[in-house]
Formats: structure tokens, C-alpha cells, sequence
């Protein structure tokens, strides 16, 4: 497992500079394994040195690359298949857990779920406009989304201005459908607040 401060999504690329002793191994561990590690959110702590609190909701992550640099490693993963953490194990020699995977309905039961996605990618576009009037954030433009709902809902999720918690909220949630209603609601305050810092700037 790889606690992290960030929430990391399902088809969102992880680029990670590694250097710790113990996350050294696991990545050498995976290399010579399936290629796989975990993900949580950090809930108090800090990514380096250990003792820190974790969530129990995540994501698998799978290597793509790897490179030597020095003394570091330069990993190169994507996100997975989301999972919920069962048990906590030691920390010997790495952060380590029982795992259960956590499927989305496949297809979402959701009728109107193309209408929903469609509401909000508009959505999402005009809260990305404000976000970068103030030079923050990244453009819609530059990201292919797919047509699959499912998945085109992460992606939205992985490049709109909301909290790392607001991202493990909305991965956490049962479908797309209401994936997507939520991340239009968590908008609506996030354009509020970009709104009074354009009012005062």
C-alpha cells in the first residue's frame, strides 16, 4: 500500500518520485509482481517517515514505468480498480492490507446517466473558465474524456478544483450517476467561491 496525499482516480495517471527505504522495496516488490500496489488518502500525517492515518476507501495502481534517477525511482502508474481496505496489517517492511475490490454497476442503472454526464461536463467547463481566470487549474480542453459514463465521470472528478476529500467522497460513491449529481453540486459552491475572489481581486 502507498498512503499518499491525494486521492488518486481510476484512468488518472500517478507520477511518483521515490526514495523512502520501505516504499523502494514495495516498488521493487511489484516489479517482480503483478505491477500492482494500493492507494489510500492520508487522513492525518505525512507521506514521509510513516505513522500516519489512512482511509480505508482507494484505488489500485498499476505500473507503467520505471526509472532509475540516483537514488530515486521515477514511477510512472495509472489508476485501477477501486478497493476498500478490510484490515491494516504491519508495516513490515511497507504499509501493507487486506483488500476487497469494489466494482461500479456495470452498465449504471441510472436511465437519464447521459444527460446527467452531459449537464456536467457544461458545468465543469464553466467552473474550469472562472479557475482560470485566477491562473488555477487546468482546462477540459486538455483532457479526452471518454464516452464510457463510468469512466468519464473519474475523469471529471481527477481535473475539477475541489478538496482531496471531495475527490475520495466521489470516488466512494455507489455509481455514476450519482457521481456525476454530486460533483455538479460540490461545482455549484466551488464557482461561488472562485465568483467572490474574481468580485475582490
Amino acid at each position: 500500500m502507498f498512503p499518499l496525499g491525494a486521492t488518486l482516480l481510476p484512468y488518472s495517471l500517478l507520477p511518483l518520485r521515490v526514495f523512502e527505504p520501505r516504499y523502494l522495496e514495495l516498488v521493487r516488490d511489484c516489479v517482480e509482481g503483478d505491477g500492482e500496489f494500493g492507494v489510500v488518502l492520508i487522513e492525518r500525517g505525512h507521506e514521509v517517515g510513516g505513522g500516519e492515518a489512512r482511509f480505508d476507501i482507494g484505488c489500485m495502481a498499476r505500473i507503467l514505468e520505471v526509472r532509475q534517477e540516483g537514488h530515486r525511482l521515477a514511477v510512472l502508474a495509472v489508476g485501477g480498480r477501486r478497493i476498500h481496505v478490510t484490515q491494516w496489517l504491519d508495516d513490515d517492511p511497507y504499509p501493507r492490507a487486506v483488500l476487497e475490490d469494489w466494482p461500479e454497476p456495470e452498465p449504471d442503472p441510472d436511465p437519464s446517466i447521459d444527460a446527467e454526464l452531459a449537464l456536467t461536463v457544461s458545468r465543469s467547463r464553466q467552473v474550469l473558465a472562472l479557475a482560470a481566470e485566477l491562473g488555477r487549474g487546468r482546462s477540459l480542453a486538455t483532457v479526452e474524456l471518454a464516452e464510457d459514463p463510468v469512466i468519464a465521470s473519474h475523469q471529471l472528478t481527477a481535473v475539477v478544483p475541489v478538496s482531496e476529500l471531495d475527490r475520495l467522497q466521489l470516488l466512494a460513491l455507489p455509481s455514476a450517476g450519482v457521481r456525476l449529481r454530486r460533483l455538479r453540486e460540490l461545482l455549484d459552491d466551488v464557482e461561488v467561491l472562485l465568483g467572490l475572489e474574481l468580485g475582490e481581486g
